[in-house]
């Protein structure tokens, strides 16, 4: 279970806070949608959680808080940003390799690899060195090296940016696997409310830094679609 409770964080220079009082609770299985406008608030929130950003309040995995044991709290986590720095000088197969053995994985994974390199249409693409790659490509490899160390919590922020339809429907495919047969939870930021209007089974909706809206996708949307809630929030 993923604990956020009265998380806060105002930048230096700024009288107010970008994001307030936050609390959510997310459990093993949730695929977890987090939407809002440009600035209200998501990326802090999800650099509060992976440990970039300091902040007020408390934010815990399975009873272990990321302020007490951010070492033991970040090993069970998995980031990828909506704009993934990677180092190019690596194959995107050197890069993953790289990511393991941060995550001290012993076990050898180069079935996996090559299986998520087909899943992702990249084949032996991986050998390539990774300054060769487009921001989809590099996208592919960031979410390869996540999901292979296993984590049980995977924070994305527009996961789905530069990816073709394929990927992104592989991608959603694989979250969803793992989610029912592992528990993993994933959380996730995006501007395609489509997508995560069918994708995820709970949403929470954040404006000007606040939590407006949380709660069961079905029951926060109402009647009518996703998009019809968002504009009515911001609307008013």
């Amino acid at each position: 279970m993923l604990e956020i409770r009265n998380v806060s964080k105002k930048y230096p220079g700024s009288k107010d806070y970008a994001i307030q009082d936050i609390n959510l609770v997310i459990q093993e299985g949730d695929i977890y949608g987090f939407i809002g406008p440009n600035g209200a608030g998501k990326s802090t929130l999800i650099k509060s959680i992976v440990g970039i950003h300091d902040f007020e309040g408390e934010i815990k995995f399975n009873d272990i808080s990321i302020k007490e044991d951010p070492i033991k709290f970040k090993s069970d986590i998995a980031y990828i940003p909506d704009n993934p720095t990677l180092y190019e000088h690596l194959t995107g197969v050197e890069y993953i390799n790289f990511i393991l053995n941060i995550f001290n994985v012993k076990e050898n994974k180069e079935k996996d690899i090559l299986e998520l390199a087909e899943i992702f249409s990249l084949g032996n693409k991986i050998y390539d060195p990774i300054s060769s790659y487009s921001h989809g490509m590099q996208q592919k490899i960031s979410i390869m090296a996540a999901l292979l160390h296993d984590p049980k919590v995977l924070i994305l922020d527009e996961p789905f940016v530069g990816l073709d339809p394929k990927a992104t429907y592989e991608l959603k495919e694989k979250l969803k696997s793992l989610c029912e047969t592992k528990g993993l939870i994933v959380f996730f930021s995006s501007h395609v409310l489509d997508v995560v209007e069918k994708f995820c089974n709970k949403i929470s909706i954040i404006k000007k830094g606040k939590i407006v809206e949380s709660g069961e996708t079905q029951v926060v949307k109402g009647e009518g679609s996703l998009e019809d809630k968002f504009m009515e929030i911001f609307n008013e």
